[in-house]
């Protein structure tokens, strides 16, 4: 294993990201977005042993989890953009220092949350899913205060994930993201399959996961003095200024996932109106869909450390030809995914036992989703994150809203029920979101408006 601690800032920003040092920042991305998903579908078939209620159950917190974690994942983004451009300008004891307060924000946010949830837990479930079975309420009130429990370790893991992406090393999150998915899933195995406690196992395992991860992550940034050391931790030191540049960062992020959210359930809901085989179709998709834009992924977490680096530094050249090189990147690696996806749709989709009905669904849905994700997915979801590095984050989030609510959301209703093309139309109204909010933010990046903006005085 390599080293896990920090090094300081070495050679100027143009000549540190080249070609090798960015896919050794890339691959453990991608491994660790891979990993997450692997894990995650484990996950669900080990706890699906408890029985439908237990899943049930389980999916229903999930959702409201997923919430919690998008304020979670927000704070990260900004704290990483802070210190990315801190270490960009050579400023160790501004990052050391921005590193803190992301570290004391992010948790003073999730205790706050985790209170309200362990107070409220029951009277959520109810508010949000209204009378549900009893077998079903009982497990998803025993998971959701578990894993309530351990929503400060897993803001803090997300935060020192952040930070050991803003300074270029993504070895070290991989292989904390492994060893947290080992824990969980033999923790699953140990506590569900071993002592039979069933959902509250899922949970234990979970929880116990998240500390560990936490743990051993803020050890190795407390024991590190380069640009994201945590050293001094305890002597609390609060500086509003810079938790205020997080947020500036961090809150339109946050605004902008959770309208997201919000309008992905709301299109979810047209497939509800057309019967069980196109909410089955329309999930397996969805399923084999996820793979695809793994690598995407990893290359817009990328751009947040790259571009935030060169923005920091002042040297918007390197910014503008990095960001070309790894959108050429994320476009190839979409490609080939979709590419395969779609040679390949017939096997993929008959690996799940779907009625032949659903199987043309699953089949209809990703042909049209194949084509849009090559067409737009990198220019609406890898380029943003070049955008909020460089603190044009608001713009992001304005474009983000007005594209979900125009298109996507009215797209779908429309093209599904006044054009009669079915729940097709809410793909086909994904892809056009895909390609409008891509085509909003190429063509601010080409004119060079975010050069304007500043995170840091």
């Amino acid at each position: 294993m390599p080293s896990l601690q920090s090094a300081p800032v070495p050679e100027p920003i143009a000549e540190k990201w080249n070609n090798r040092e960015i896919f050794q920042l890339l691959w453990p991305l991608a491994i660790e977005q891979i990993l997450a998903l692997v894990m995650g579908a484990a996950d669900t078939v080990m706890v699906s042993s408890v029985g439908e209620f237990a899943v049930t159950g389980v999916n229903i917190v999930d959702m409201i989890n997923n919430l919690f974690v998008i304020a979670f994942t927000a704070l990260a983004t900004g704290g990483a953009v802070v210190v990315s451009q801190y270490i960009g300008r050579r400023d160790v004891k501004n990052s050391q220092l921005a590193s803190k307060q992301l570290i004391y924000s992010t948790t003073a946010v999730s205790l706050l949350i985790m209170v309200i949830v362990l107070a409220l837990n029951r009277p959520i479930i109810r508010l949000l899913y209204g009378a549900i079975a009893d077998d079903v309420m009982e497990a998803a009130t025993i998971y959701f205060f578990i894993t309530a429990l351990s929503y400060p370790f897993l803001a803090i893991s997300n935060a020192n994930a952040a930070l050991f992406r803003a300074v270029g090393n993504s070895r070290v999150t991989m292989h904390i993201a492994f060893l947290s998915n080992i824990l969980n899933i033999g923790g699953n195995a140990f506590l569900i399959f071993g002592l039979h406690i069933g959902i509250a196992g899922a949970a234990i395992s979970t929880l116990v996961s998240r500390i560990v991860a936490s743990a051993f992550s803020t050890l190795l940034l407390v024991r590190s003095r380069g640009p994201i050391s945590l050293f001094g931790l305890l002597k609390i030191q609060w500086v509003p200024s810079m938790i205020r540049t997080i947020l500036k960062v961090g809150v339109p992020s946050g605004l902008e996932s959770s309208m997201f959210m919000i309008g992905k359930l709301l299109t979810q809901r047209i497939f509800t109106t057309f019967g069980t085989a196109a909410m089955a179709g329309n999930a397996i998709a969805g399923v084999v869909n996820s793979f695809s834009f793994m690598p995407g992924n990893a290359c817009g977490m990328a751009l947040l450390t790259i571009v935030g680096q060169c923005v920091g530094a002042g040297d918007y050249e390197a910014a503008k030809k990095n960001t070309t090189k790894i959108m050429k990147l994320s476009y190839l690696t979409i490609f080939v995914m979709s590419g395969f996806t779609f040679i390949f749709i017939e096997p993929l989709i008959s690996l799940f036992s779907l009625s032949p009905e659903a199987h043309n669904y699953a089949k209809l849905f990703l042909s049209v989703h194949c084509i849009s994700m090559v067409i737009g997915w990198a220019m609406s979801f890898a380029l943003p994150n070049a955008l909020r590095a460089a603190g044009d984050a608001r713009y992001v989030m304005i474009v983000a809203a007005i594209s979900m609510w125009t298109v996507r959301v009215s797209f779908s209703y429309l093209l599904s029920y006044t054009f009669h093309i079915g729940p097709l139309g809410v793909w086909i109204a994904m892809g056009s979101d895909f390609i409008t909010r891509g085509a909003c933010y190429f063509i601010r990046w080409k004119r060079g408006a975010w050069q304007t903006k500043r995170v840091l005085d």
